[in-house]
């Protein structure tokens, strides 16, 4: 805010300089003194006399009216051009790297460059070689948790009685079923180890390991999803869907895990149990071609070191893996807490997929 003083200061200046000058003119260094003068010229062709220029002076180390100092608001117009073209470069990597932009750090951090075994370059950053496995495809995928006590029928129910509006709603559609169905599985794991992390901290205590398990389980139905990101492309209704599903399931697990945890893990272990069964049928239509069997996608390719000629087939059957895997982590994690113990006391199967 300024003060009276100041105010009527201004009204003298712009009263004294205004009838000299053509309209708003800015102020600028002189290219070798450093001293102010103006942009535009003056209207008569009058040069400012020494007044005149102890006034622009002021101006220029005194903001006026709450703006700017003129030094800062007219920059030189070769030092502007040459800051530009800097800025231009560094966000071009210097142009040694063609077209291709990369992020200048400040703080020196700089993103790693992997290649494969082969030494060709590693194109993914959403994970890296040493994050790839081979599936285990030996896995029982029969095995199935009989629910006798209360909580576990409550769990058993309440996953089928979602199983029917997804079956009405996608049908035959496996592709999508299964997008959405990655979209809803990779949530348990992120909230369970995001509270189980907080736990610890609360209280001092150690997991088990079972942190990094849940954690990854949820990157890998993440990564299910990016796979299947590229066989079926989603409509917009289908994605306005899922922020509905997400926001609807993500809290009612977290209140669920709250409450819970065995509970938690139970209907995780159904829901893995559905997520077998549609795999399932989604092989059954690609073998009666129903499906195309296209080529397997370049990421499911490098994440499950798939052969090069695998098809979509062989990226169902090992997606059907995980959630095998998945479905017995779960179930596991519930019967600890059934048997009145913590997770933290039983090792967590870490890299179990």
């Amino acid at each position: 805010m300024m003060t009276r003083g100041a105010t009527r200061m201004t009204r003298t200046v712009l009263g004294h300089m205004g009838p000299r000058y053509f309209s708003t003119a800015i102020f600028r260094n002189d290219a070798g003194t450093g001293v102010m003068s103006s942009a535009a010229g003056f209207m008569h062709g009058v040069p400012a006399n020494p007044s005149e220029k102890a006034v622009v002076t002021w101006v220029r180390h005194f903001p006026v009216m709450g703006s700017r100092s003129a030094s800062s608001m007219a920059l030189n117009d070769k030092q502007h051009d040459k800051k530009a073209e800097n800025g231009s470069a560094a966000a071009t990597g210097g142009g040694d790297g063609g077209d291709e932009k990369s992020v200048v750090s400040y703080w020196g951090v700089q993103p790693s460059k992997v290649t494969k075994e082969d030494g060709t370059e590693w194109k993914w950053n959403c994970f890296r070689p040493w994050e790839t496995y081979k599936a285990d495809l030996s896995i029982d995928l029969t095995k199935h948790h009989a629910p006798t006590t209360f909580l576990d029928k409550f769990a058993y129910w309440t996953v089928k009685s979602l199983r029917y509006p997804t079956d009405i709603f996608f049908q035959r559609r496996y592709g999508c079923r299964a997008m959405m169905l990655e979209t809803v599985a990779a949530v348990p794991g992120m909230v369970g180890g995001m509270l189980l992390h907080c736990k610890s901290l609360r209280r001092f205590e150690q997991s088990g390991g079972w942190i990094k398990t849940l954690l990854e389980e949820a990157e890998n139905e993440r990564m299910h999803l990016m796979t299947f990101m590229e066989v079926a492309k989603p409509n917009w209704y289908e994605r306005a869907l899922v922020f509905a599903v997400q926001g609807v399931f993500f809290n009612a697990y977290f209140v669920t895990y709250l409450l819970s945890p065995k509970l938690a893990h139970r209907i995780v272990g159904y829901l893995e149990e559905e997520a077998i069964h549609s795999y399932t049928e989604f092989l059954k239509e690609l073998d009666k071609g129903n499906i195309e069997n296209v080529p397997a996608p370049a990421i499911a390719i490098d994440y499950w070191r798939l052969p090069k000629d695998s098809t979509l087939r062989d990226v169902v059957l090992v997606v059907r893996a995980d959630e095998a895997h998945h479905r017995d982590v779960n179930h596991f994690a519930s019967d600890i807490h059934y048997q009145g113990q913590q997770l933290k006391d039983s090792p967590a199967p870490i890299g179990y997929h």
